[in-house]
């Protein structure tokens, strides 16, 4: 049978040369190992749509941005790479999709992963706007460090929510059931994240960077920079080029114009 995902094309070596990862058997050490290496890595960026092109989503195309050049993406190009180098390696995956902001009725517009190891299951999420460093087991009410920010999950029947702690208490991320997703599901979602005027991802750059203690984001032409305490820096830019590189985005000339 055909492989929908076309795992077998991944350039694994490429991959795990990108991200400085041994190809470990599977266990939650080496996914969480390999779960923070991503995000730590490949940038979270809308540099396609905000040019006005929709991010292909086939392995190859994201493969070439992702791996190839110092480049990064969105949820889909993120999480549908990381499946495929989890397959490759051995773990069990399921590809799932996420309402984002549910409790302001938001879209079903969020690819994440649930990946089996050592018996339980996990939410992999290397996609969503840098925000989520590590794996979380998939327990009612079980909480994660991420990077400084407090993150839980919740269960309702078979509902999954994703909430952050603020200081107004637990704030719903995303949520997700257990229905298992198809490509072309995703190509539809990708669509209007791409194209809809009201999606968050067009019309204006966003770039997300996260590591331990420290949430970097470009939106426009500013430059955001959080900590777990509160606190928050705005700067204007002054040279976008710099400031992508700055963020481990390198474009070409013409990227650079467009823009």
């Amino acid at each position: 049978m055909t492989d929908p995902w076309d795992v077998e094309s991944l350039d694994l070596d490429a991959y795990l040369a990108r991200t400085g990862q041994p190809a470990s058997p599977p266990s939650v050490e080496a996914l969480t190992a390999l779960h923070e290496a991503h995000v730590r890595t490949i940038p979270f960026e809308n540099v396609d749509p905000a040019l006005g092109r929709t991010p292909r989503l086939d392995l190859e195309s994201i493969t070439a941005k992702l791996v190839r050049r110092q480049r990064g993406g969105y949820c889909f190009e993120h999480s549908l790479l990381f499946a495929a180098v989890l397959e490759r390696l051995g773990y069990a995956v399921s590809r799932r999709a996420a309402r984002v902001q549910p409790h302001r009725n938001g879209p079903r517009t969020h690819m994440n992963l649930v990946v089996t190891v050592d018996g339980d299951e996990h939410l992999a999420d290397v996609g969503f706007g840098a925000g989520v460093l590590r794996p979380m087991k998939l327990a009612d009410g079980a909480a994660v460090d991420q990077a400084g920010w407090n993150h839980r999950l919740t269960c309702d029947g078979r509902l999954w929510t994703l909430e952050k702690e603020t200081a107004e208490g637990w704030e719903p991320l995303h949520a997700f059931d257990d229905q298992p997703q198809r490509l072309i599901d995703y190509e539809v979602y990708n669509h209007y994240t791409a194209t809809h005027p009201d999606s968050p991802f067009t019309g204006r750059l966003v770039v997300m960077r996260l590591d331990e203690g420290i949430s970097r984001k470009l939106i426009g032409d500013t430059l955001v920079v959080e900590r777990p305490d509160g606190t928050q820096e705005r700067t204007p830019i002054d040279d976008r080029a710099e400031a992508l590189r700055a963020l481990d985005v390198v474009l070409t000339d013409d990227e650079l114009s467009g823009l």
